[in-house]
């Protein structure tokens, strides 16, 4: 952080594009294939609730601009200014996660309370703590690099706040971003370089905590029956799922043609939102579902490489807050995917850049700004080290 600060007066201009051309063109891809297939899974729901086949396409592209405006701040944004509020922000987390659940502030949609009403949009304060716990957890394993590595209280500390935040998303409840957030954190500390004697029972206990929570509840319980043999509760708990797969098996290969699906006249709930993957596979096929989940690789990687690469500049911060990022896109993106195509149990994760949420879509470009001004800053340090070394020969 220091030598981005003390090198930034004599910052050479940067040759080539100024921003990673990768990152930038697979996530408009997926943000303008979503927006199709918004379009056609949702034009129904319009008529039915809304009277206009067309609101929640229009509503949608609104939430792209204002998500375009939010990634043009995230990305003007210098890096060490997110890792010295990186303990404001955990706090600003925590009492996002608190109001709602206050009576009268939130705002209770299908039984969960994760939203706060603000006019005509709601906000979900679950969504921008996935960022901010990362930012959080990046600054903390810059920090204390020394001691995660040596001491297995090195990465205890962290993870009592990460079961702070677990518990508050449990209280609303939203299993589904604790467990995104905990694979996140868990991918960040192995990247952090904890030794495996530590890190494999950490892997362990957390996952025989996750199936312990996913057990207590008893719609949880029931997502899990229904998910070991959908076909015998297609009425009940297993509804949506049989419905993915009805989607997935009629459209075959190269699927029945945009606009032509038929799971999305209300056989299938969420078909804009949770479910749009099973509507891409039904109306474009094996081809246009394996297109989403190579375009989602792709940017993941991506993600990654820029991370290894800021590590070898020595930029740590930038380096694990890429990490985990990357980390938070994968593990929904993953997720979302394996819910439709009946690999895991249900869970309430929109599928990132391509489904129906203001929110969520919001703070995913905000991610991949972020992740932008990181490959930015490492390339600029790159170029003021060789432009030094050229003066200096």
């Amino acid at each position: 952080m220091n030598m981005v600060k003390k090198l930034s007066a004599s910052t050479p201009q940067l040759t080539g594009f100024p921003i990673d051309p990768v990152i930038v063109g697979i996530s408009v891809f997926l943000m303008l294939y979503g927006l199709v297939m918004i379009g056609s899974a949702s034009l129904e729901v319009g008529v039915k609730t809304y009277g206009n086949p067309f609101f929640l396409l229009t509503r949608h592209s609104i939430y792209l601009m204002v998500s375009g405006l939010a990634a043009l701040i995230a990305i003007s944004v210098p890096i060490q200014r997110w890792q010295k509020y990186d303990a404001t922000l955990l706090g600003v987390s925590f009492l996002l996660l608190i109001v709602v659940l206050v009576p009268g502030i939130g705002k209770e949609v299908n039984g969960a309370t994760r939203w706060v009403a603000l006019g005509p949009f709601s906000l979900q304060g679950s969504e921008f703590v996935k960022l901010f716990v990362i930012i959080y957890m990046a600054g903390y394993m810059v920090r204390r690099k020394e001691e995660i590595e040596t001491s297995p209280l090195g990465f205890t500390k962290p993870l009592v706040v990460l079961t702070l935040i677990v518990f508050l998303l449990l209280e609303q409840p939203d299993f589904g971003a604790a467990i995104v957030i905990i694979s996140a954190v868990l991918g960040m500390i192995f990247l952090a370089g904890v030794p495996y004697r530590f890190f494999l029972p950490l892997v362990a206990l957390g996952g025989a905590s996750v199936a312990l929570i996913a057990t207590l509840q008893p719609y949880r319980l029931a997502r899990l029956t229904a998910f070991t043999d959908p076909w015998e509760h297609q009425f009940g708990s297993g509804y949506q799922l049989t419905q993915a797969l009805i989607a997935f098996g009629r459209g075959e290969w190269v699927g029945l043609g945009l606009g032509n699906s038929i799971q999305k006249l209300f056989f299938l709930p969420e078909a804009h939102t949770d479910f749009l993957f099973s509507i891409v596979a039904e109306e474009l096929g094996i081809i246009g579902a394996g297109l989403v989940i190579l375009l989602f690789t792709g940017l993941v990687l991506r993600g990654l490489a820029i991370g290894n690469a800021a590590r070898r500049q020595e930029l740590q911060f930038h380096a694990f807050l890429a990490y985990g990022l990357s980390l938070i896109i994968g593990v929904q993106a993953s997720v979302n995917l394996g819910v439709n195509l009946g690999i895991l149990p249900t869970k309430g994760l929109t599928l990132p850049l391509m489904s129906y949420g203001g929110n969520s879509l919001i703070v995913t470009c905000m991610m991949v700004a972020v992740i932008l001004r990181i490959d930015y800053e490492t390339r600029q340090l790159q170029a003021i080290k060789v432009t030094r070394g050229k003066r200096n020969d």
